[in-house]
């Protein structure tokens, strides 16, 4: 069996990976220069920091899967996050979130002795859910929906009311908006508003509390590297830059048969995955006899981002931590009207809600010595419109100097001015670079987008054809895309035994 894979980011590599060391023949094509897809870094000036994801969850699962794919645990380092992040309220109050039990139990405490206690019901609740949960729903394809609607899931499902989303979820357990939004927020990661997402990702909040929080050394997108070192171990094949840019995928007589490829070369498999926002798919078929009935998809979150290099250090202390969110009035307002209104606040709005990466907490050499490089995630409208007279590079960088000034009063005083490199990104480049329509994380979390009605790894009926990564069943987040390529590849191979026996 010889497989082509269409897309080098994680779901792609781990495909790749895992077919290799089953004894099949891989050729993996990325249409950029470099693999990784939103695992990337962004460079300038002697600095270096993670253009894309930042937070390593379910650190089990990442080196579980990577060990399959031949990945060593000494291939790269975790360093644990604890404290793991903290909240900053505009009256100037804090509230730290700790991976102990007992120690977040007396942080809340001293909100109320209501929130502690809660938060210690809402761990014992959740842990036989979140076990349940992985095995029914990360652990599970569903090629055929009715396989969801078992007996035994619909009960998991009652108990997670999940019929509410994050939000509401949270509110049954804690009364401070606060709490509320401290175990709610984290839909965000994976690009879903906390009262737009279904409870059933309550499981995100759960796992940072029963796993911990990571960071990985050198940067999350050094993963990247270590991947694309192991590919050339196993002996894949990978095509990048204008010899992996694929044009389309040629079926015939409902199957694949064939790439073209944007310089009109030819290369024939009778399998290829494609690693992409889903979406695109769609519109790379050729030869499919009856048009694809479009379905529309919402997408995920987008996000102003700013990558700062600052040439000084500021002394470790009880204020900054390597994760910390800066919290408007009213983060469930300020969301809304993001979303709502399509547009990023405005000089005469209030500033939204803004997470900023400091990697030099946990990592010393993540940036010149006596020197700090950060990173800083403001939410921003969805969706792109293809022909948007938006001028997102324009107000995008009039917001990042508002966040700026405002961070430089609140957390690191002096930075403005020892600022000395600076990067913005913005949807627009996000939709340049392939991303559904400039959504950071592929596919919105939401109901209709989740479980069984999230596209699958086999998602039409065309003979050799599959899909994996973050807008593919079970969803987005490193550790997710991963276990999404390992269920297929668990098919494939399977598919491949039975093939051999006949």
């Amino acid at each position: 069996m010889e497989v082509a894979i269409i897309g080098g980011g994680v779901g792609g590599m781990i495909s790749a990976l895992l077919l290799a060391r089953a004894g099949v023949k891989v050729a993996l094509f990325e249409r950029q220069e470099q693999l990784g897809g939103r695992l990337a870094f962004e460079e300038g000036q002697g600095y270096r920091i993670d253009r894309g994801p930042t937070i390593v969850l379910l650190p089990e699962m990442l080196q579980s899967i990577a060990r399959e794919a031949g990945i060593g645990d000494d291939e790269y380092e975790l360093l644990r996050c604890d404290p793991m992040y903290r909240f900053h309220y505009p009256d100037g109050s804090q509230l730290t979130k700790w991976t102990e039990t007992d120690r977040m139990a007396e942080e809340l405490e001293a909100i109320s002795p209501e929130e502690s206690s809660a938060y210690r019901r809402y761990m014992r609740d959740m842990q036989p859910v979140f076990l349940e949960g992985k095995a029914l729903f990360l652990e599970k394809t569903f090629l055929e929906r009715r396989t969801f609607f078992s007996w035994r899931n619909m009960k998991l499902l009652a108990k997670l009311r999940v019929y509410s989303n994050v939000r509401q979820m949270a509110k049954r357990y804690f009364g401070d908006h606060r709490v509320i939004d401290a175990f709610s927020l984290q839909t965000l990661y994976v690009g879903g508003l906390p009262s737009g997402s279904p409870s059933l990702y309550t499981f995100i909040p759960y796992a940072e509390h029963a796993f911990g929080i990571y960071y990985m050394k050198g940067g999350y997108a050094s993963f990247a590297e270590v991947l694309e070192r192991a590919l050339y171990r196993e002996n894949v094949t990978v095509y990048k830059g204008k010899r992996g840019a694929v044009r389309q995928i040629v079926t015939v007589d409902g199957a694949v048969k064939e790439l073209l490829l944007e310089d009109g070369t030819r290369h024939a498999y009778e399998k290829i995955i494609y690693n992409g926002d889903f979406p695109h798919l769609a519109g790379m078929l050729q030869g499919v006899k009856e048009p694809m009935k479009p379905r529309e998809f919402t997408p995920s979150s987008g996000c102003v981002l700013a990558y700062i290099g600052v040439g000084k250090r500021w002394e470790k202390g009880d204020l900054r931590t390597t994760h910390q969110f800066v919290m408007p009035e009213s983060l469930t307002d300020s969301l809304r009207s993001i979303a709502s209104n399509k547009r990023l606040p405005g000089e005469s709005e209030r500033l939204p809600a803004y997470y900023i990466f400091n990697p030099c907490e946990l990592d010393e050499e993540a940036a010149p010595a006596g020197e700090t490089v950060l990173y800083f995630l403001i939410p921003a409208p969805i969706p792109v419109e293809p022909h948007s007279t938006y001028d997102w590079d324009k107000e995008g960088s009039q917001l990042v100097e508002r966040v700026l000034e405002d961070a430089d009063k609140r957390l690191f005083p002096g930075l403005i001015d020892a600022i000395a490199w600076k990067k913005i990104r913005t949807p627009k480049d996000g939709a340049n670079e392939g991303w559904f329509q400039g959504g950071s994380f592929g596919i919105a979390p939401t109901l209709s987008q989740s479980g069984p009605f999230r596209p699958q790894y086999a998602p039409y009926k065309i003979k050799g054809l599959y899909s994996v990564g973050a807008s593919v069943h079970p969803g987005g987040g490193v550790p997710i895309v991963m276990q999404g390529a390992k269920m297929l590849v668990n098919h494939l191979v399977e598919e491949w035994a039975a093939w051999k026996v006949n």
